[in-house]
């Protein structure tokens, strides 16, 4: 009795581990700065491909009508592009059928080269330079407007709404915050010729003590400064602006715009003292999807949205979507797919051109008030 009883138990065992086994494995690599100055966000946007992953597998996703095991690997660039390209490397080695990342342009750009000599597609949540796409790689993509839009979105704000005429611009040398800084300019100086750039400075992103640089720009007395780089500097160098008794604005783009950086400038950051610009951004009806996988985030992680989580969420699941609409998770099957995509996500809808940008991109414009990041608006 008890051997006969055991021979349907093993049957059934050797059958579900056949299944398992012949159940095809799609990888998808994650990678952004999960150590670092910029880790809360890189882990934000890895916190984003977990949900997607598990609700693919939680809901039997099919690709040619057989459900595929979806696994993320995840890592490690630091935010810094030489280990970016080696972790890209590692990403190429290890055969994933696509990319999720970097968060950084200066890690994106390089990396970007990698991937594309191995046939990998590559969808970034985060990365705004616009040489990313201007490079002419057919495998990179991304889900959020460039720099040209930001940057200039935020110049003909500061203009046109604020009203300032003399400005100084700080940034962090980086791609991104270079690259962010200059597209301000251009959008400030195309929206009135005459405004008056008082001062151009720049500085790292290990940086803590920006006195000298701050020293300089008060004795200038600008309505704003513009910082472009990230909030780990950014909440430093409102504390010491106020210490040295800085009225102006500050300005800047999404590296600053984080639920972070009332923690980071503690009493330096004033109700409506900054404003910014997350490369992204819903309104309308779309509204309740994204505010619906807030609540779904917090309830899984336990903790608020920092930036990017929905836009890396969406290109995974843009990502699968090609895939299933290919009937094939091999890299170079799914591409054309993925190039022609129309996918609805929480973020909004998601189209690329024949560059890879996403096609009519917006952009929401923030501030703070009570310690708490608030909308201004929604533009396109």
């Amino acid at each position: 009795m008890f051997k006969t009883k055991l021979i349907p138990f093993a049957i059934a065992a050797a059958f579900a581990a056949g299944n398992a086994a012949s159940q095809e494995v799609v990888k998808i690599g994650h990678i952004g700065p999960i150590s670092g100055s910029s880790a809360h966000l890189g882990k934000d946007n890895e916190n984003g491909a977990k949900m997607a992953v598990e609700e693919l597998n939680a809901k039997g996703f099919k690709i040619n009508g057989k459900a595929v095991k979806f696994v993320l690997q995840t890592e490690d660039d630091g935010a810094d592009p030489k280990q970016g390209t080696a972790a890209a490397q590692k990403l190429v080695d290890a055969k994933v059928n696509g990319v999720i990342g970097h968060l950084n342009s200066g890690t994106t750009i390089p990396a970007s080269k990698i991937y594309y000599e191995a046939g990998i597609p590559q969808i970034s949540p985060s990365a705004t330079n616009p040489q990313y796409t201007k490079q002419k790689f057919n495998t990179a993509f991304r889900v959020v407007a460039n720099d040209n839009k930001l940057g200039g979105t935020l110049g003909r704000y500061a203009i046109d709404k604020l009203k300032v005429s003399k400005i100084a611009v700080i940034d962090d040398r980086t791609a991104y915050g270079q690259g962010v800084a200059e597209e301000f300019v251009k959008g400030a100086k195309k929206a009135k010729p005459g405004v008056s750039i008082v001062s151009k400075e720049f500085t790292n992103v290990n940086a803590t003590d920006f006195n000298a640089i701050l020293t300089s720009i008060k004795a200038k007395n600008p309505d704003m400064i513009f910082f472009g780089g990230m909030d780990s500097v950014a909440g430093p160098m409102l504390r010491q602006m106020k210490a040295l008794g800085i009225k102006a604005k500050l300005m800047g783009g999404d590296g600053i715009c984080t639920e972070t950086l009332p923690k980071l400038a503690g009493d330096g950051l004033a109700d409506d003292q900054v404003v910014c610009a997350e490369a992204g951004g819903v309104s309308g009806e779309q509204q309740k999807a994204f505010d619906d996988f807030l609540v779904r985030y917090k309830k899984k992680f336990n903790i608020d949205v920092q930036l990017y989580a929905p836009y890396v969420y969406d290109a995974v699941m843009t990502m699968a979507t090609a895939m299933a609409n290919a009937k094939s998770a091999e890299p170079a099957k799914y591409l054309p797919e993925l190039a022609k995509i129309k996918y609805q996500g929480v973020t909004g809808s998601i189209a690329f051109d024949p560059f890879g940008d996403l096609q009519n991109g917006s952009l929401t414009l923030f501030t703070f008030k009570g310690g708490k990041k608030t909308k201004i608006e929604v533009v396109r």
